[in-house]
């Protein structure tokens, strides 16, 4: 991985997109499987496994806790040994960085535990984000926690069962946590959400991989009431687990075809009906509004490049995606169900508001919703990046358009080095489509 500079300069095709790219593994599908397969008995390889700064924040602390893992980074695997639901430790202090899935997966993990004790921290932006639901949820099972939101201390007494009352309406991994701990319980675990939740299909996903994991199917009522038997253990019919290609970051390259009118082949996405992972639906959004073609892993851009509206709720990590290429679109571009986005790596919602603004584009803001209407983009812009992968590799690629014809950066991106946390050689991977392209 080449090392990145706080301040990088964008690159513009200047010709359409050509030749390949391998996508990572799925950050969401590694940190449920490394879950799952520390709860499972016996030894489990992940194959096609994501190596980022979230998924090392999830195995490190598995290893705290006493989880043997081994790692093959050239190979993308990673072998875990199960301990058939049992915490081997007792204490542990854990720090679990800005990464979502490990801050909720970990924690509730933690409660399975009888007689433990867990001090747990987090970055700074971690501690904004939501958490405190989670934690009444576990305290109604018995689990003592000293505050709210990070840093906190745990102790735990096993979870008892019974009827749990959540509000997962700000994070679907609040709900995932509980549903993936849930059939150790000592008697069979209802979920009753309150406020429903966003991005459902990572809930489906997670149910799905309990499923794969030998867990008899979750029954779910009026979709707010989850009732999960326990008695059953985790146990893979085979020793190994294959991670799918991430869907998300699949979306950028998407993007990428859109704006140079070009065409990839994304090694490891997945568009059939069996792929775990929701954000898939960008794909199948964008070839309805004639912008992709998608067939297989070759994903070709169509002739339509107008801008249209669209619900995000279920896509809500892809929405960066389209927001930031809007102002290359033909009329505004209006994304909803996006509120819950204000509470993640940052306010994404205002963060893209005001990057896109310096750009000179006109931008509509509410609570739940961003409107584009694209202008004359202004060049020499830096882009802040928050420290969100996310906001990094949208605007990478509004950069890669050749704004004024010649090949000449136009846009840089600051502390570009923040993709790390899910995709740590994204701009290898974009320096060599470039390549490729000329």
């Amino acid at each position: 991985m080449t090392p990145l500079p706080d301040l990088l300069p964008i690159t513009p095709f200047t010709r359409p997109v050509r030749g390949g790219v391998a996508l990572p593994g799925s950050k969401s599908i590694t940190n449920r499987a490394l879950v799952l397969a520390a709860l499972s008995d016996g030894t489990i390889t992940l194959h096609g496994a994501l190596f980022s700064r979230d998924t090392q924040i999830m195995g490190d602390a598995l290893r705290i806790l006493g989880f043997n893992i081994t790692t093959d980074e050239p190979a993308r695997t990673l072998t875990i040994t199960g301990r058939g639901g049992r915490i081997p430790a007792g204490r542990a202090s854990l720090h679990v960085g800005n990464a979502g899935t490990a801050a909720r997966f970990l924690t509730a993990l933690l409660c399975l535990r009888e007689a433990g004790r867990y001090d747990l921290d987090s970055d700074e932006a971690m501690r904004r984000r939501p958490i405190g639901s989670l934690l009444e949820a576990l305290r109604s099972q018995g689990t003592t926690a000293s505050g709210p939101s990070f840093p906190f201390t745990i102790q735990t007494t096993g979870l008892p069962g019974g009827i749990v009352e959540l509000d997962a309406s700000e994070s679907s991994q609040l709900l995932s946590a509980l549903l993936m701990i849930a059939p150790l319980a000592r008697t069979p675990l209802t979920v009753r959400l309150h406020g429903g939740t966003v991005s459902r299909p990572f809930v489906d996903m997670t149910m799905r991989m309990m499923e794969q994991f030998g867990q008899p199917p979750v029954t779910v009522s009026d979709g707010s009431v989850f009732a999960v038997p326990n008695g059953t253990p985790y146990h893979l019919s085979v020793p190994e687990y294959a991670i799918e290609g991430d869907a998300t970051a699949a979306s950028y390259f998407g993007a990428l075809a859109i704006i140079t009118r070009g065409e990839l082949e994304i090694a490891g996405l997945r568009l059939d009906a069996g792929a775990l992972q929701g954000d898939a639906g960008f794909f199948r959004l964008l070839e309805s509004r004639g912008m992709l073609h998608p067939s297989g892993r070759q994903v070709t851009a169509g002739s339509a490049r107008r801008g249209f509206t669209a619900d995000f709720n279920s896509i809500s990590d892809t929405f960066l995606s389209l927001a930031a290429i809007a102002p290359l679109l033909e009329g505004p571009t209006r994304i909803t169900g996006i509120a819950h986005t204000r509470r993640q790596e940052t306010d994404r919602v205002t963060g893209v508001a005001r990057e896109l603004r310096k750009l000179g584009q006109q931008v509509v803001e509410t609570e739940d919703s961003i409107e584009i209407h694209p202008r004359p983009l202004i060049s020499g812009v830096e882009i802040d990046t928050y420290h969100d992968h996310r906001f990094a590799m949208s605007f990478a690629i509004l950069g890669c358009h050749d704004l004024h014809g010649n090949g000449r950066p136009w846009l840089a991106l600051r502390d570009p080095a923040c993709c790390a946390k899910t995709y740590p050689d994204f701009f290898d991977v974009l320096a060599a489509l470039h390549r490729a392209s000329h």
